[in-house]
Parts: structure tokens; C-alpha cells; sequence
């Protein structure tokens, strides 16, 4: 039997999608440019919304608001950053610069970056998280509601990460050298 040939996609570059967006198309919905191809970042669902939520109390109290990102844009590595601009769930920046009101943190200016997700699982613990390692974010996470985990990606080493560590919904989860107690990974599950 003949393999399949899947017909050629049109990839997009982030200056393309600026001037969409400046065109007013893509009004009102929400997408990620990964790797030139445009996500849709579908409406969430209840559980999806509540572990947002559940993440950003648990990170507010341990790093405070102001350092919070939530389903906003961050800057990628120089040569990832003509193809990709990624939004994650939630993030966290080391510091809360000025600056960011004039451009988006890079990924080596954060602590933390945190995709939730419901069945992306595979896309977001493989590119997403070389994305992530290649721009210098020193720990990504990855809460899968559907299997009730987290997979915690940390040791940042010449862009790609160390350890990957997956923890069941009755272990904790420690922020490398974040003072405070670890929080446990029931706290972030809906």
C-alpha cells in the first residue's frame, strides 16, 4: 500500500502574523505561533481554567503577583524567534522589570514556565519544552489533567534540559532554589 503524502503547509513567520493581526484578522481568538505553524489555543475548559488558577494562587504566594505571567507572550531564542512566540499557561520572571510594558520577558528572564494541559500532552513535552530549553527558561512543567500529573523539566544545560522528573498527584513539587515549602502537585489538579 502507498504511503500517504501529506499535501505542503503554509508555515508562517511572527512577522507575517503581526501584520494579520495588525490587518485585523485573528480578532478575538487566541493562538500561538510554534515552530511556524499557528495553534489554536481553543476555549478552555472548566478544569483547564480552574488548574490556571490553581497554579497562579500557588505560584502568587510563593514568588508574589507582580512576578506572575498569565497567558502572555514570551521571547524566544534569537533563532527560534522568527517562527515561535509561545504563550504559556502561566510563568514566572526573576525580576518584574519596567521594561516589560515596552516588550515581552525573554525566556531566559523566568524562573518558570507552565503549559496546562488536557490532550496536547505529546506536542507540549517535546517541542514546547526544546522551545523552552533552546530560549533559557530554567524549569518547565507540564500539568496533564487527563493522566493527573506533573512533568517537571529542570537542569538547564547548553539549551536543553537535564532532568525530567514525572510526579503523581500525591507527590510535591520544589522550585529549584525558590525558598518555601513544596506544594503539592493535588493543589494544582482541578
Amino acid at each position: 500500500m502507498p504511503t500517504e503524502t501529506l499535501p505542503p503547509r503554509k508555515h508562517f513567520t511572527r512577522t507575517e502574523v503581526e501584520q494579520m493581526l495588525d490587518a485585523g484578522l485573528f480578532a478575538g481568538q487566541r493562538f500561538e505561533l510554534i515552530d511556524g505553524d499557528l495553534i489554536d489555543k481553543m476555549g478552555q475548559n472548566p478544569r483547564h481554567a480552574m488548574a490556571i488558577r490553581l497554579l497562579t494562587r500557588a505560584l502568587a504566594a510563593i514568588f508574589g503577583v507582580e512576578k506572575l505571567l498569565v497567558q502572555a507572550p514570551v521571547e524566544v531564542s534569537r533563532a527560534d524567534r522568527d517562527r515561535s512566540w509561545p504563550e504559556p499557561d502561566v510563568a514566572v520572571v526573576a525580576e518584574a522589570k519596567p521594561d516589560f510594558g515596552e516588550r515581552h520577558p525573554r525566556g531566559d528572564e523566568l524562573v518558570l514556565a507552565v503549559e496546562v494541559v488536557d490532550s496536547s500532552v505529546a506536542h507540549d513535552a517535546t517541542t514546547k519544552r526544546d522551545l523552552y530549553a533552546r530560549a533559557g527558561v530554567p524549569e518547565y512543567w507540564v500539568l496533564d489533567l487527563a493522566a493527573g500529573r506533573l512533568i517537571v523539566h529542570g537542569e538547564l544545560k547548553e539549551g536543553r534540559f537535564q532532568r525530567i522528573e514525572t510526579l503523581a498527584a500525591e507527590d510535591a513539587v520544589s522550585l529549584g532554589q525558590e525558598a518555601g515549602a513544596p506544594v503539592a502537585v493535588s493543589s494544582l489538579l482541578p
